[in-house]
């Protein structure tokens, strides 16, 4: 009777060991290029591994918005999710760094560059917090739109503009910007532009598009607030149930489909734009005296959360890799 129970127990554990449904929350609509490439990820990693990892992705934000996602990863409920640099935060408040406003205007490669020097010391940070890493990426450069016609950053002041409740970067910047803040869960944002408990609110263009914010508005701000970054995380939990061997085919099948992620945006962001100007949206350049007034948005937000959102070597990565790609340039 020993001898079965052992086996039993045996045969339990090498299942758990060497057989594994990943189930991930992503707030990725179904139908995008994004949504294609990680189903793509997904068959990838199950014929590699010979079936024994498998990923099974809930999209549309079907698991709720990326909080909900978080704590259900925590409980248990889900094993990772596709997050985006508010929820990278909460999780490891150097992240942000990438996401500070003005730094990167409209040059996506040092975007890119900035992303690739911070990542070893990111995804260290990311794993004392028991997560592993499956890969950075770009989700695209943030923008301002708005209901109402905004000739400069001055003429924020006093807009309604959405915020993620408890964004410490976002509250910051919107504070020095002079904006008004109205916390909301990500998808109340398009029903709040039309009732007008919000006047205003920024994403990428793709994200825009996608979550139809571009009916609402009549603006844009063509003049990039920051960027915003992702990246695909599994609980070290669930992780370590994977063997080593498929653990490092999962990491390089990641890697190669977020590679593709990353060459697919930069063509999809332009493409949202494109259409948002063909439907109507104005764009609206700003002047030099916007820009001054950016830099000391920049200046202010930093002296404020150096050392408390983000610890100043992140902040010290961060300015080595901007005076890097300067010199190149």
């Amino acid at each position: 009777m020993k001898n079965i129970l052992k086996i039993a127990l045996t045969l339990l554990v090498t299942f758990n060991l060497y057989a594994l449904t990943l189930k991930v929350g992503v707030l990725t609509p179904e139908g995008t290029n994004w949504a294609k490439n990680l189903k793509k990820m997904a068959k990838a990693i199950k014929k590699e591994t010979g079936g024994k990892v498998k990923v099974k992705f809930y999209f549309g934000g079907s698991q709720g918005d990326e909080p909900d996602v978080l704590r259900k990863i925590r409980v248990g409920q889900l094993h990772g999710g596709v997050f985006t640099a508010k929820t990278l935060g909460d999780i490891n408040g150097d992240i942000r760094v990438l996401e500070l406003p003005f730094t990167f205007y409209h040059d996506r490669d040092r975007v890119l560059k900035a992303i690739d020097d911070l990542t070893p010391y990111l995804n260290k940070s990311v794993e004392a917090k028991n997560f592993v890493n499956l890969g950075f990426f770009d989700i695209g450069m943030v923008y301002f739109v708005s209901k109402n016609k905004i000739a400069s950053l001055d003429n924020l002041q006093g807009v309604k503009i959405w915020s993620w409740e408890g964004d410490p970067l976002v509250e910051t910047i919107l504070e020095e910007m002079k904006l008004v803040s109205v916390p909301l869960p990500l998808p109340d944002v398009l029903s709040s532009l039309s009732t007008g408990i919000i006047e205003a609110a920024y994403a990428p263009p793709l994200a825009i598009l996608s979550m139809q914010w571009n009916t609402k508005v009549q603006y844009l701000i063509d003049f990039p607030l920051s960027t915003s970054v992702g990246a695909f995380l599994i609980s070290n939990k669930a992780f370590k149930r994977i063997s080593p061997e498929n653990q490092k085919i999962v990491k390089e099948v990641s890697k190669r489909y977020i590679d593709q992620v990353k060459a697919t945006n930069e063509k999809d962001n332009q493409d949202s734009l494109d259409l948002m100007k063909q439907s109507g949206v104005e764009f609206v350049k700003l002047s030099d005296k916007d820009i001054d007034l950016a830099v000391k948005v920049r200046e202010a937000t930093i002296k404020k959360l150096k050392g408390k959102l983000f610890s100043a070597k992140a902040y010290e990565l961060l300015e080595k890799s901007l005076e890097k790609s300067k010199k190149k340039n």
